[in-house]
């Protein structure tokens, strides 16, 4: 700071102008709004750079992830909730299917968890990482272990030490791993394999061949190994030395929890979204990160402060006395948007997003875009706006698996790769591995997202019981042709018994018999010797019926 002053001398001497340029300029302004953000000085503004909301209540914890304002991300942890995506367990091998070439290992959870056996294979390293070599590991020959050694190494009753990959989703149990790692701030432990790497997400020659040597003089236990993670970039060396302590020193108790546990039993269990959030996404990228709970923003800023004491500065108490803070923030409205099959974009078009339980099929449509008369640049522009937000959305409603996305054909070749482009470099901000095609002959674009938990749909809604999450209901047509086909069949069954009945149907289903289908109960009355009785009941879902014997008052049939 103190060196501005002789070098702003030295311009004006070189140009005597400049001191016009720089008034009428934006850089003055920009230098301050950075030193004070460095500085955690003046008011929060959410609508401004990367912020991060945290709202804190008795039965349910959310955080917001914010980019200029707009909502990239949104998580929910609520009371009595139980992650276990990341956890480590200790289970035993209940039973191994070849055709398969899985097992199923019992961790003391309702649903036994699937192993694949390339899952049980030392694993290679990740094609987003590169692979250093140390003269601890490069001389070390090591048996190499294929998937027919599996059923060997674990046999059925035997203990096993596994991590959960990805969590149950539907009817499907756990997926686990035998590649146990350990993320830290900087860096990722992986005990059980002596692999180093840097993420490629570290573009900068200099920095990762500084990184490069960092890891060369790191203490690593052998037959252990680590991955610098993409925050990284810039870091200290004295920061990795002091991660790389807290995650042995974390390790190590896992082990004495392993020794000492009986078997199932889950020896490690990833931390709670507060203290998951400051440790993965409080990095320099984030500007503020605003908290309405005394508490838990001092926990943030216990946590951060072992990290940074700048990231600590940016951590405030923003009191929700008058107003929730999602909604003092205006970002309330964004997550109710992130539940709605339809959503707009900014030029007029919109995107259809459709999940099924593996499945995501997305479509483009231009809507109300019709301000350009060049047809091309107007599909371009939807397009475009579209691979935008089916990235945002992504990430936003936390669904993944296979991913259809069907953009508005394209004439030109040069306008395909322009759209495929925009969507490789939304995708770089998901932290979710994510994989994306080109765009085929007929306009689809295919893509895989990796999916560890539920969705944000399933985890907040639960299927409709009237429909039983078809999104459809029987039409009153169709409800009086079944109602009217078992009255048939009661009758028929019970001719010489039965007296009266008493039907009772939806309102709508009722209208429609006293309407168009009069006649034909009227004739199926005369092939019964007693008489129909219908009775609506509005509360009663359109699907349901219920057919009565009025003498006893007993159901004889329901729908």
């Amino acid at each position: 700071m103190r060196m501005a002053p002789s070098f702003l001398a030295h311009k004006l001497s070189q140009n005597p102008n400049c001191l016009t340029t720089i008034k009428h300029s934006n850089i003055i302004p920009t230098m301050i709004q950075r030193i004070k953000r460095l500085l955690g000085i003046g008011k929060p503004d959410p609508s401004r750079g990367n912020s991060i909301i945290v709202n804190v209540e008795k039965l349910e914890r959310r955080v917001a992830l914010l980019e200029d304002g707009v909502l990239e991300e949104y998580t929910v942890e609520r009371e009595g909730d139980q992650n276990i995506v990341g956890g480590i367990f200790k289970g035993r091998v209940k039973n191994i299917e070849p055709g398969l070439k899985a097992m199923f290992v019992d961790i003391g959870l309702d649903k036994n968890a699937f192993l694949h056996f390339w899952d049980a294979i030392p694993a290679a390293l990740d094609a987003g990482l590169e692979e250093i070599q140390r003269e601890s590991n490069s001389k070390r020959q090591q048996k190499k272990v294929t998937s027919k050694d599996i059923p060997d190494i674990y046999p059925v009753g035997s203990e096993i030490v596994i991590q959960v990959s990805k969590g149950p989703i539907g009817t499907k149990g756990p997926r686990v791993t035998t590649n146990i790692s350990l993320a830290g701030r900087y860096l990722v432990l992986m005990p059980y394999t002596e692999q180093f790497g840097i993420s490629r997400k570290i573009e900068d020659p200099a920095e990762r061949q500084r990184l490069r040597k960092i890891v060369q003089k790191l203490s690593v236990p052998e037959g252990m190994g680590i991955i610098m993670r993409t925050v990284a970039s810039g870091t200290r060396a004295r920061h990795f030395v002091r991660d790389l302590a807290m995650l042995l020193e974390q390790w190590d108790e896992i082990e004495e929890c392993r020794v000492n546990s009986q078997t199932p039993a889950c020896i490690f269990q990833e931390p709670n979204l507060i203290e998951r959030t400051a440790r993965d996404f409080l990095t320099d990228e984030i500007d503020q990160v605003l908290c309405d709970d005394a508490a838990t923003t001092e926990i943030i800023r216990e946590i951060a402060g072992k990290i940074s004491r700048r990231a600590k500065r940016r951590i405030h108490y923003l009191p929700s006395a008058t107003q929730p803070i999602f909604e003092r923030v205006n970002i309330q409205k964004q997550i109710d948007e992130a539940f709605s099959r339809q959503v707009w974009l900014p030029c007029g078009g919109y995107i259809v997003i459709d999940e099924t339980e593996a499945l995501i099929s997305i479509d483009v449509n231009t809507g109300r875009n019709r301000g350009s008369k060049d047809v091309d640049r107007m599909i371009l522009e939807t397009n475009v706006e579209a691979a935008q937000e089916v990235a945002r959305q992504l990430r936003l409603r936390n669904i993944g698996g296979l991913v259809v996305v069907d953009f508005i054909d394209m004439r030109h070749r040069k306008d395909q790769q322009t759209v495929y482009k925009t969507m490789r470099d939304r995708l770089k901000k998901d932290k979710a591995k994510t994989q994306a095609l080109q765009i085929s002959p007929v306009g689809l674009m295919e893509m895989t997202r990796q999916r560890l938990n539920e969705s944000l749909r399933d985890s907040m809604y639960e299927p409709c019981p009237y429909c039983q999450g078809r999104a459809r209901v029987k039409t009153p047509m169709t409800m009086s042709v079944e109602i009217q086909r078992r009255l048939n069949t009661v009758i028929q069954k019970h001719r010489d018994t039965l007296g009266d009945i008493i039907i009772i149907v939806n309102s709508d289903v009722l209208n429609r018999f006293k309407s168009e289908d009069a006649k034909l109960l009227v004739e199926l009355e005369r092939s019964h010797s007693g008489r129909l009785i219908f009775r609506s009941d509005p509360t009663l879902n359109r699907e349901r019926y219920l057919i009565i014997d009025a003498k006893t008052e007993k159901a004889i049939d329901q729908g």
